[in-house]
């Protein structure tokens, strides 16, 4: 059964319309805490990003579980990985986040984590649709949930966040410029990597409700890298605006994304430990990264684009690594989602216990040429059965034929379709990518 209102990462949408809206969100938290009390469960904690629209959708949230009987703890502006931490040191029934992650300020989303910190089963987000489809019925007044708000959760998350570096590694020495993107991880990573030792310089770390990844961020490097050579920094950490996303900058400004971060947390594991768990990326992962694992003598493994089912093929696989080239990155023995502070902490630790520079370190993998395209969606298109746009993608593989390959997928949280090209050719991959995308716009017209 296809579900009708969850995508790859929960409910997401612009605010103010469907179904981003707050009647919608109270009845989703009806919804929640309709199938949590029928499981004889009945404590969720809530966090959010910075977005202004967090206000309304934390409150809509909030109405709905109360009277669906369910208490409540509120975090405040909290990582989503900070949130499924918490989730499981409350014992709660279940976490949920208010964020549209990378998105700008005029989206916003909500996103669910079990209570043992995982995204929701399929099953589960179903059972709340369900409800969704109910009349909204109100539990006795001496059955409905209370609400207490958290006052330390950051400090909690930060502590957590520290215990990842081993007690003997300092980070002293290294200066580090960090972009926050004007998100949840604002007043939570800085501290983190300070305590810890480094020279930090932050940035993006002022948000006001509206600039939340606003040319900067996981998304939008561009800046880091400026302030990188600016402060002669040893690197730069950006995360994305809810903090599950990291991509690095090495001291030339150069770009560090998913994909080589965790090569380099593979490699340096392999060194250090002789961890030999296999690897899992994703159908996006370039092409260099596999073939810098198994060179390693590691397995790697192909998953769906999301971090959910890039738990799946871990689990699956006994894996303790896995992520995305975009920056989600699961370190499996820290925590059971994806956290951009964890990961920039098993990097830093790379260099630091190396004694390389995070340059030299990336290294480890040669990245084939890889241009992605999104297009943008006017009317629909549907990519199976499409003969013009098959015949397309048919063509560009055969022309890059054992050299690279082609992927095309929609976007689980944007109305896009990407399309993917990769081979030993950039100026190749730009021109077959671009071939296709204008295919599949005229047919999309």
């Amino acid at each position: 059964m296809d579900r009708k209102y969850f995508g790859t990462d929960g409910i997401r949408g612009e605010i103010g319309q469907y179904p981003m809206t707050p009647d919608f969100v109270l009845k989703l938290g009806w919804a929640a805490g309709m199938v949590l009390a029928a499981q004889k469960k009945s404590l969720v904690v809530i966090g959010k990003d910075t977005r202004i629209s967090g206000y309304m959708l934390e409150s809509a949230l909030e109405a709905g579980l109360v009277a669906a009987g369910v208490d409540i703890r509120l975090l405040g502006p909290m990582p989503t990985p900070g949130v499924a931490y918490l989730t499981k040191t409350f014992r709660a029934s279940a976490g949920i986040v208010v964020s549209a992650s990378h998105n700008p300020y005029q989206d916003n989303g909500v996103k669910f984590f079990s209570e043992n910190g995982t995204k929701l089963a399929d099953e589960t987000e179903l059972e709340i649709e369900h409800y969704l489809e109910q009349d909204l019925v109100t539990v006795k007044s001496d059955k409905l949930g209370k609400v207490v708000r958290v006052d330390d959760a950051s400090g909690r998350y930060i502590e957590f966040c520290k215990r990842a570096l081993p007690q003997e590694v300092s980070l002293e020495g290294l200066k580090i410029v960090v972009d926050c993107a004007n998100g949840a991880t604002y007043h939570v990573t800085p501290h983190v990597l300070s305590e810890l030792g480094a020279e930090i310089i932050t940035v993006a770390d002022s948000p006001n409700g509206f600039n939340i990844n606003d040319e900067c961020g996981a998304t939008s490097l561009s800046m880091l890298s400026k302030q990188v050579l600016l402060h002669e920094a040893d690197l730069g950490v950006a995360l994305d605006g809810d903090g599950d996303r990291l991509m690095m900058v090495d001291h030339t400004g150069a770009t560090v994304d998913g994909d080589e971060i965790l090569a380099i947390i593979a490699k340096h594991r392999l060194d250090r430990d002789n961890t030999r768990q296999d690897i899992v990326g994703t159908l996006m992962s370039n092409l260099g990264l596999e073939q810098a694992v198994e060179k390693m003598g590691l397995n790697f493994h192909r998953a769906n684009v999301g971090d959910r089912y890039v738990m799946e093929q871990m689990i699956k696989n006994n894996g303790l690594l896995g992520g995305e080239s975009s920056g989600h990155i699961i370190i499996r023995d820290r925590i059971e989602t994806g956290d951009g502070t964890i990961a920039a902490l098993q990097v830093l630790q790379a260099v630091i216990e190396s004694g390389k520079s995070l340059h030299d370190l990336k290294q480890v993998m040669d990245k084939f040429p890889q241009t992605l395209v999104n297009v943008s969606l006017s009317g629909n298109v549907d990519l199976g059965t499409n003969e013009m746009i098959k015949q397309s993608v048919a063509d560009a593989e055969s022309q890059l034929s054992h050299r690279g390959r082609v992927l095309l997928r929609a976007s689980g949280t944007q109305p896009l379709i990407r399309v993917m090209v990769e081979g030993q050719d950039s100026t190749e991959t730009k021109l077959l990518a671009n071939q296709i995308a204008d295919v599949v716009r005229q047919q999309a017209d």
